[in-house]
């Protein structure tokens, strides 16, 4: 029905998340109704997004500069690593203006059922981090999701023995829920309330 440029310009589009077949019609027509100029502009933005954002290779978060700005910033409290999931879980928590610590983003949660195992998202690196004996505090941020839940067990049952106080962000976070989502408020309320693991 369209021509061969056209369609493979719907099956990109078709690869983000959540973007069904209409709506990567509805996206690819947009470009084309676009003037060259913009459109120019979105393609380099997206290669130089690629080129240039790189993961911190102290928390994994995106960053242009390693280490990241959060982990370079000598006025954060060094003494507490914040635990979660995904990059845009730093982004719902930095919103808050509450936490003033550092992060560790684990790319993932252990999923047996999707067959994502410890080794398969940034355990090893959190464990390198907490031979820093400046580490007091580990705040696990995972999501309230039966994975969430499960890899904050996993990674409490690992550190506990290390000395470091393992705290748990606290319920107000519906179940099922993802924290990218949640709202200030809550996520304020849940650091406020999280407790001993």
């Amino acid at each position: 029905m369209f021509s061969e440029s056209v369609n493979n310009l719907i099956k990109q589009f078709e690869k983000l998340p959540g973007i069904g077949h209409k709506t990567a019609i509805r996206l690819a027509f947009f470009v084309l109704e676009s003037s060259m100029e913009n459109a120019e502009e979105m393609a380099k933005a997206i290669v130089e997004a690629r080129q240039k954002v790189k993961f911190c290779s102290t928390c994994f978060n995106l960053t242009e500069s390693d280490p990241c700005k959060i982990c370079a910033d000598e006025k954060r409290d060094k003494s507490i690593i914040c635990v979660v999931e995904s990059v845009k879980d730093v982004t719902a928590m930095e919103k808050t203006h509450e936490y003033n610590g550092l992060y560790h983003v684990l790319h993932g949660s252990i999923s047996p059922m999707n067959n994502v195992s410890a080794a398969d998202i940034k355990i090893k690196e959190l464990l390198e981090r907490l031979k820093d004996d400046e580490i007091k505090e580990v705040i696990l941020a995972t999501n309230p999701t039966i994975e969430g839940e499960t890899t904050a067990m996993y990674i409490s049952r690992i550190i506990k023995p290390l000395g470091i106080n393992v705290t748990r962000i606290a319920a107000g976070l519906p179940v099922g829920s993802d924290i990218e989502y949640t709202d200030e408020i809550t996520l304020i309320k849940a650091l406020e309330g999280r407790r001993n693991m």
